[in-house]
């Protein structure tokens, strides 16, 4: 043919590439794109306890990304589909009972290790079980400051065992907008026992308590003022009081502790016929007292699942995720619109200045966003 001053494009025509020889570092053959499993494939996976697909459908359901969105919301209706087929609301796709626990507590009284011995107790017993930590964000990149895989490292490690660090992106009182939806695919993925773990800071209580069956609260082996502080207010919600740390030279101080503690409980309303929330020791350092805690713990769902009172729990806060999902999608949307945040914008200069009511102005913006939506 001679030599002759060809394109790449024009010499791939005429000379095929399984007989081109001297030029194969020029022909490359593209490499194929790695596909990402789709979601039934995913949801496959994560039924028969991947850990790998757990990790990614939990990302999924964290994830803003529309698409992302799109497909968590897909492969939890699977999830759904499945737990109504086989009327498994309040157990595991393979049978097993759910338990939905709540832990906080104050920075320092100790709940990692607490996790941790309570954890590797639960193995154990025969559990499986996952861990939601939900950390709080960096303020510079909404990443998780703790790592809490870095605080549980021998629990982290084992086969039934999965810990996963959330950061909370600046959601009210440090608890990640979809951990809700985290505990669905835990418990989808053979978790029969999911521990929510929380700052313990703000109203981070409150918010844990609206995800699960049990909130448990750990406080140290103090009185006084500080006992004093944690009665308004946090004691209310708690299921269970746990004093951690009962050990060596803080016994006293936890046995005054519990005392003090079951005295004020004695003054509030049970929040379920049957069960009366109650106060026990523990020391997570030297694993004193956790067979006492699942003890006490799965006699309070023995009575709660006797009564119906799961059942009406999960769905009530069901409803109530579903509205606050509602609320952050219409905020969402409303940020999105340039009118509209140009209206926003303009509505609290003048509320901030005094020449409008907060009443008026925020009738200003819903009148916009919906003008704004009809125009789409």
């Amino acid at each position: 043919m001679g030599l002759q001053c060809l394109t790449l494009a024009q010499f791939r025509l005429q000379i095929p590439l399984v007989q081109c020889r001297c030029i194969h570092s020029v022909a490359v053959r593209p490499q194929a794109k790695k596909t990402s499993p789709t979601v039934q494939e995913l949801y496959e996976k994560l039924v028969h306890g991947d850990r790998y697909a757990l990790s990614r459908a939990i990302t999924l359901v964290e994830s803003s990304r529309k698409d992302h969105r799109e497909q968590s919301e897909a492969l939890l209706s699977l999830i759904l589909a499945r737990q109504r087929q086989m009327n498994t609301e309040q157990k595991t796709v393979q049978g097993k009972p759910t338990f939905r626990i709540g832990l906080s507590g104050s920075p320092g009284v100790g709940k990692s290790t607490f996790i941790e011995a309570f954890g590797m107790y639960l193995l154990q017993q025969g559990h499986r079980v996952a861990v939601l930590a939900v950390d709080p964000s960096s303020s510079r990149t909404g990443g998780s400051i703790l790592g809490d895989k870095t605080r549980m490292t021998y629990l982290s490690r084992q086969d039934h065992a999965y810990v996963r660090p959330t950061p909370s992106r600046g959601t009210l009182g440090g608890v990640a907008r979809n951990t809700n939806e985290a505990i669905i695919l835990c418990e989808a993925s053979g978790y029969d026992v999911t521990l929510v773990e929380t700052v313990g800071v703000g109203q981070s209580e409150t918010m844990v308590s609206e995800m699960v069956d049990m909130f448990v609260l750990l406080v140290p082996p103090a009185g006084g003022d500080e006992l004093q502080g944690l009665k308004k207010g946090i004691v209310e919600l708690a299921d269970l009081v746990i004093v951690n740390k009962a050990d060596g030279d803080l016994m006293s101080s936890a046995r005054a502790a519990t005392l003090e503690y079951t005295s004020a409980l004695k003054f509030l309303q049970p929040a379920y016929e049957g069960w009366r929330s109650k106060v026990i020791r523990v020391s997570a350092k030297e694993e004193l007292g956790i067979d006492k805690a699942w003890e006490t713990m799965t006699e309070y769902f023995d009575v709660m699942r006797n009564a119906g009172h799961i059942a009406s729990k999960r769905g009530s806060q069901r409803k109530l995720w579903m509205w606050r999902q509602i609320t952050n999608e219409l905020l969402d949307r409303l940020n999105r619109d340039d009118s509209v945040k140009k209206t926003v914008e303009l509505m609290e200069k003048r509320v901030y200045e005094g020449t409008m009511n907060s009443g008026q102005a925020a009738d200003r913006v819903v009148d916009e966003f919906v003008k704004a939506t009809t125009m789409e």
